[in-house]
C-alpha cells in the first residue's frame, strides 16, 4: 500500500514533546512556541509573526485587524478549502468568488479587477500548492482600490514570489501546520502582520482581548481586557512537535522536492502525448513540493483512474469541490463573472501520494501504474 499522506514521529519530535511535558509549561507562549516564533521572524525576514491554533484563526485575526463589517465584500477563488471564506462571513461579509488560472489554479488578476465593487474590502490570494499567485498586478490593484490584500499561505511555508516569502506580500498572511501540510503539528497556523501597530493589536486580540502579552514582556504591571478579542494560541507541546520539523526543514523540503521532481520527469511522455497535463509552474514561482497533481481529461477518466489505482494499492484523491457551487456558498456568496475554468478544471484534477518519507521506488511504481493505466 502507498498511502497519500503519512505522518511520523521521529527522535527529536518525540524527545521536545517530552519536554514540553514534563516542564509543566503546557499553555500558550510557552518556551517551544517562542522558539518556532524566533525561526519565523528569520526565515521570512519579519519580526510580526504570531502562531495561532488553525490557519482558520489566522485568517479570522486578520478579519478583525481589517475591520472586515457585515454587508462589505472578499474576493477570493472559488477553487479554495473553506477556510479562505469561512473567517469573514463570520463577520457577515459577502465571499464573491472569482475564476482561476487553469495553469495554477490561482486567481485571475483580470477576474478579479472586474469583481471590485464599491462595497469590496480585502482581495484574498490563495497560493494552490505552494505555487504563488501573480502578486505584482493584484497588490497594484488593491493599493489603486484602497483594499487589503490578504495571504492565505496555507500551503505556501518555505515558497516564494520571485524573491520573496509567500505571506508576507500583502498586508496579512497566514500558514497552516494541519497534518497534511509540510511542517505539522495536527493542528496549528501562523499569522504574519506588515504593520506594526496592526501586529500589537493582533497580539492582544489573540490573547482574549487583553495586554496580558505585554505585560510578560515586562512593559506594564498589570493586565486587563483593553479590546475584542478570542483565544488563538495553540499549546506548547504542539509547538515542539512543530520545533522539531522546522530544525529540520531543508531535509524535508529536499526529500519532497525530490518526489515532486521525480513525478514530472516519469509523468512528461504522458503529457507530451496528451494524455494528461501536469503543474505548471510561472517563473515568478519558487515552490515548496507540497503537493503534486495531474488533470485527466474530464471527471469520469478520473473517477475510473481513482479506482483503478486503488486496486494496485495507491491512494489518490481529488481536491477541493468549489466553493460557489456548495450549499452555504450559494446562500451567502456569489460568483463573479464566468466559471470558465474554475469547475471544469476542479473536475479533471487528482492529487498524487507525496509525503516526505515516500522512497524512490514508491514514486516509480505511482508513474508507472498511472502509464499502465494509459496504456
Amino acid at each position: 500500500m502507498i498511502p497519500f499522506d503519512k505522518k511520523t514521529a521521529d527522535e527529536k519530535s518525540l524527545a521536545y514533546i517530552k519536554e514540553a511535558l514534563e516542564s509543566g509549561a503546557w499553555s500558550g507562549d510557552g518556551p517551544f512556541t517562542k522558539k518556532c516564533v524566533k525561526w519565523f521572524s528569520e526565515q521570512l525576514g519579519t519580526p510580526n509573526v504570531l502562531l495561532t491554533t488553525s490557519c482558520t484563526h489566522a485568517l479570522e485575526l486578520t478579519g478583525h485587524l481589517a475591520d472586515i463589517k457585515e454587508g462589505d465584500e472578499v474576493i477570493l477563488p472559488s477553487y479554495t478549502f473553506v477556510s479562505t471564506a469561512n473567517p469573514y462571513v463570520l463577520k457577515g461579509a459577502v465571499p464573491v468568488f472569482v475564476d482561476v488560472d487553469p495553469r495554477t489554479m490561482n486567481m485571475d488578476p483580470l477576474c478579479v479587477e472586474e469583481a471590485i465593487t464599491e462595497r469590496t474590502r480585502a482581495i484574498l490570494p490563495v497560493h494552490y500548492g505552494g505555487i504563488s499567485c501573480d502578486m505584482d498586478p493584484l497588490c497594484a490593484l488593491a493599493e489603486k482600490r484602497g483594499l487589503a490584500v490578504i495571504e492565505d499561505a496555507a500551503q505556501g511555508v518555505q515558497a516564494y514570489y520571485k524573491d520573496r516569502p509567500l505571506g508576507t506580500i500583502g498586508d496579512y498572511g497566514s500558514f497552516s501546520f494541519h497534518g497534511t501540510k509540510n511542517y505539522s503539528c495536527g493542528e496549528g497556523g501562523l499569522v504574519i502582520v506588515k504593520d506594526r501597530q496592526q501586529f500589537e493589536r493582533a497580539e492582544i486580540i489573540r490573547e482574549k482581548g487583553t495586554n496580558r502579552s505585554r505585560f510578560l514582556r515586562g512593559m506594564i504591571d498589570k493586565y486587563t481586557w483593553v479590546d475584542r478579542g478570542s483565544s488563538y494560541l495553540p499549546s506548547d507541546i504542539l509547538a515542539a512537535l512543530l520545533l522539531a520539523q522546522l530544525e529540520q526543514w531543508e531535509d524535508i523540503m529536499e526529500k519532497r522536492l525530490n518526489i515532486w521532481n521525480g513525478y514530472h520527469v516519469r509523468l512528461e511522455d504522458l503529457e507530451k502525448q496528451g494524455r494528461i497535463e501536469r503543474p505548471f509552474v510561472p517563473g515568478y514561482s519558487r515552490h515548496n513540493g507540497h503537493l503534486y497533481f495531474i488533470k485527466t481529461a474530464d471527471i469520469e477518466e478520473r473517477s475510473t483512474l481513482i479506482d483503478f489505482l486503488k486496486g494496485r494499492g495507491i491512494a489518490t484523491v481529488f481536491h477541493y469541490i468549489p466553493l460557489h457551487s456548495s450549499e452555504f456558498g450559494r446562500k451567502t456568496g456569489r460568483f463573479s463573472g464566468e466559471d470558465k475554468y474554475t469547475t471544469k478544471e476542479s473536475e479533471r484534477l487528482l492529487r498524487l501520494p507525496l509525503w516526505h518519507g515516500m522512497t524512490e521506488e514508491m514514486v516509480d511504481t505511482v508513474a508507472s501504474a498511472i502509464g499502465e493505466f494509459y496504456s
